[in-house]
């Protein structure tokens, strides 16, 4: 038996109420089983029950048995002298806390069937613990839950956006520059991207954003493709020459260093996904603007946002994939496919931050608002939920049930998860049943 399902039954009233007496026969009434805790200290903070007419108040700790009291060190911990309550499943031991007073320990008992059902979920083989009973939930519920998990899975990536934003000095186009650059990568060459935006500041392409060409300068030099040694057979390549006269320039100007060109990968790429071409198109969408992020603050549609970021590469790559060879002549813009990632994995969760970090719910709900209207992303994550009977409307469900996923379903943390909670009390009278879950 895992700790976490006592907390369950503790927090929703599903255990027998007439089982907890005291030492003295007493009925022990539950009128408040506290606020749940997941930090150090007790279970339960602030909880209030009624013995024999007298009401207490404080602190409820729960354990397997009754001894591991002392075996977690809670017995010389201050921090545990308010439990007004031990609740357990074996009474093994008397036990007390650090002022020598003897806690109020008792066995709590409950429908063995619940525990049951529980163990079904967590040890089920699909890798969706609820795979035959997920399709009598509730809609609502469903619903409801997928909304909290968007906007957690949002907030789960502030932490490591907002370091970056630290590290700009607040600076929200520069962050939002190295995020899109690295993004550019499509996993394959995520670092190099990620390298290329750390070495080449958004404040020196500013400074040339009225000229393409002096953009590719940058980023090309800057990433290293510019190096004679790497593309031989461009040394005759007119356009390569220029590109490479240009850096110079630039490059001095500004006290660059290229990153080694070798870094970045060629090697089980289609053509179209080649850095290069996605360097180009880069520098489209940074040239003629002063920021791609307040454009995006501003807009109101999706549409707009995809405008944005919906760009050729320049006019050089209709007819290559790498400096100096010809190819079939094609134009080369980003997809549909790689602007909604774009807008999935950077855009839209830097607008919700900042509209979290300005306490604007406007720009919250905007930025949710894209999502429901982007084409839901299909992967082996979405497929399993379909093959439930989920129905996968929007890219607002796919981020919502890629976070399920991850930190629920892989995890078998039914328990925490609104729609498992609530499978496990099948048939009991709970509390507050649409937000069923053991998070507080």
């Amino acid at each position: 038996m895992k700790e976490e399902f006592l907390h369950y039954l503790w927090k929703y009233n599903l255990f027998d109420q007439d089982s907890l007496i005291d030492n003295e026969n007493n009925r022990i009434e539950v009128i408040n089983p506290g606020d749940y805790n997941r930090d150090s200290g007790p279970d339960f903070f602030n909880a209030r029950i009624l013995i024999g007419g007298t009401e207490w108040a404080g602190n409820v700790e729960i354990h397997i048995k009754a001894s591991h009291f002392n075996s977690h060190g809670h017995n010389s911990d201050p921090a545990f002298d308010n439990v007004i309550l031990h609740i357990v499943a074996e009474n093994d031991k008397k036990v007390f806390n650090s002022k020598g007073e003897e806690l109020l320990t008792v066995v709590i008992k409950y429908d063995h069937g619940l525990y049951e059902k529980y163990t079904d979920l967590i040890n089920n083989p699909f890798v969706i613990a609820c795979h035959n009973e997920i399709g009598s939930t509730d809609l609502f519920i469903l619903r409801s839950w997928l909304h909290s998990l968007l906007i957690e899975r949002l907030q789960s990536k502030s932490e490591a956006l907002m370091k970056i934003l630290t590290a700009t000095g607040n600076d929200w186009e520069e962050t939002f520059y190295r995020i899109l650059t690295r993004y550019f990568g499509f996993r394959v060459n995520t670092e190099p991207f990620e390298m290329l935006a750390n070495a080449l500041p958004f404040k020196i392409i500013r400074k040339h954003n009225d000229s393409r060409f002096q953009i590719e300068a940058l980023l090309f030099g800057t990433a290293g493709m510019l190096d004679e040694a790497l593309f031989k057979d461009a040394i005759s390549d007119k356009y390569y020459k220029d590109l490479i006269k240009e850096y110079r320039i630039l490059k001095a100007k500004y006290s660059l260093r290229p990153m080694h060109g070798w870094v970045w990968k060629f090697n089980r790429l289609r053509p179209v996904n080649f850095p290069t071409v996605r360097i180009s198109q880069l520098s489209a969408m940074l040239s003629d603007t002063d920021g791609l992020f307040s454009e995006a603050i501003e807009a109101v549609e999706i549409r707009q946002l995809k405008r944005m970021f919906k760009v050729p590469a320049s006019s050089y790559w209709d007819d290559h994939y790498i400096f100096g060879k010809k190819s079939k002549r094609t134009s080369k813009y980003t997809g549909n496919q790689a602007t909604d990632i774009f807008l999935i994995n950077a855009v839209i969760p830097l607008v919700f931050i900042y509209g979290r970090f300005h306490d604007d719910g406007r720009i919250c709900e905007k930025a949710l608002t894209f999502l429901e209207n982007i084409d839901p992303e299909a992967n082996s994550v979405t497929r399993v939920w379909e093959s439930v009977g989920i129905k996968v409307e929007s890219a607002f469900y796919t981020q919502a049930l890629l976070q399920l996923s991850d930190e629920y379903c892989r995890k078998r943390r039914c328990l925490v998860c609104r729609i498992g909670s609530n499978i496990v009390s099948t048939g009991r009278s709970l509390i507050n049943s649409s937000e069923l879950m053991l998070e507080p």
